[in-house]
């Protein structure tokens, strides 16, 4: 029995370890024996992933009828059932040891369901619809793994960064989701800019953006800081061990957002990525801060971008 759990924390591991890069660097900053956990948590969300996303031989009803499956066993799982899976014994025994919300992860899974018939949000409301369970129930998940002086306060602290990542990611893989027939920029944003999704896919043809999407990109990027403004102060709140994790974090999906402005707000001349020696010298510098030195992060002011926006268009 140990020896299954022990091989199943090693799959999440070693599934992190290949698709995590920025989030695996920075979990090897927490003590070793949370980083298994956080493996667990990264394992069950991304393998759900995979399913909607990866399994390129199947079509959207047998990716739905996959994803029903493996929620199945999971669920199953959760109320003592044995589970013939490589991933979920470690993410049950950590949901086990923590005692963490069990909601959370239903939520994550119908999130995963919509994006099987789900390709655009309407509204920004619409879209953090969809990202409370594919982004913001991550960071309640990770909290009592991170450990807190005061859970009430860093509850939504937490739920800010996760969608502050996921935004990140959305900003960054635009021509990426069209790819597979999705796009996670609001229609009202697209609207407001003057853009449709063929302007987009002409974008991802050329890999050159017009001003009219770079307008687009750079009023997302004011957004996506904005979540990070707000999810800053809850580093303080971590136990003093999992705070240079969850800096390094922020600092490095942060910074994609500086390569992305840094190449004029063009997402499709390349991906933009941090370069590894920026990630070695944060990781380092996340190590070395002092337990209660503050996160700086760039003042946001997503309506002035807006405005500036349209009156260039």
């Amino acid at each position: 029995m140990e020896q299954n759990l022990t091989a199943s924390y090693e799959s999440c591991r070693e599934l992190h370890r290949h698709h995590g890069r920025t989030y695996y660097l920075a979990t090897r900053l927490l003590p070793a024996w949370k980083r298994r956990h956080v493996h667990a948590l990264y394992g069950f969300t991304r393998y759900a992933d995979e399913i909607v996303d990866r399994t390129d031989d199947l079509n959207a009803r047998e990716r739905a009828a996959a994803l029903e499956r493996w929620s199945a066993s999971f669920l199953a799982g959760l109320h003592g059932a044995p589970v013939d899976d490589p991933l979920l014994p470690a993410v049950l025994h950590t949901i086990a040891v923590f005692d963490l919300d069990r909601t959370d992860f239903a939520s994550f899974l119908r999130s995963m369901a919509m994006d099987l018939t789900v390709t655009t949000y309407p509204t920004y409301a619409d879209l953090l619809d969809y990202m409370e369970g594919s982004a913001a129930v991550i960071g309640t998940m990770m909290l009592p793994i991170l450990g807190s002086s005061d859970f009430a306060a860093a509850r939504e602290p937490a739920r800010q960064l996760g969608l502050a990542f996921q935004l990140t990611n959305f900003i960054r893989d635009v021509g990426e989701d069209l790819d597979r027939g999705r796009t996670y920029l609001p229609d009202e944003d697209l609207d407001r800019f003057g853009v449709t999704r063929a302007d987009l896919a002409g974008a991802v043809t050329r890999r050159a953006a017009t001003p009219k999407i770079k307008s687009l990109i750079a009023y997302e990027v004011e957004r996506a800081r904005a979540h990070y403004t707000a999810a800053a102060p809850g580093v303080a709140m971590l136990a003093p061990g999992s705070r240079a994790c969850i800096r390094a974090a922020y600092t490095l999906y942060g910074g994609i957002l500086d390569e992305v402005v840094a190449a004029d707000y063009d997402v499709f001349v390349r991906r933009a990525t941090v370069p590894n020696r920026r990630r070695a010298a944060v990781a380092a510098r996340a190590l070395l801060a002092g337990r209660g030195t503050p996160i700086v992060v760039p003042p946001t002011n997503v309506r002035a971008v807006a405005a500036r926006a349209v009156e260039a268009a």
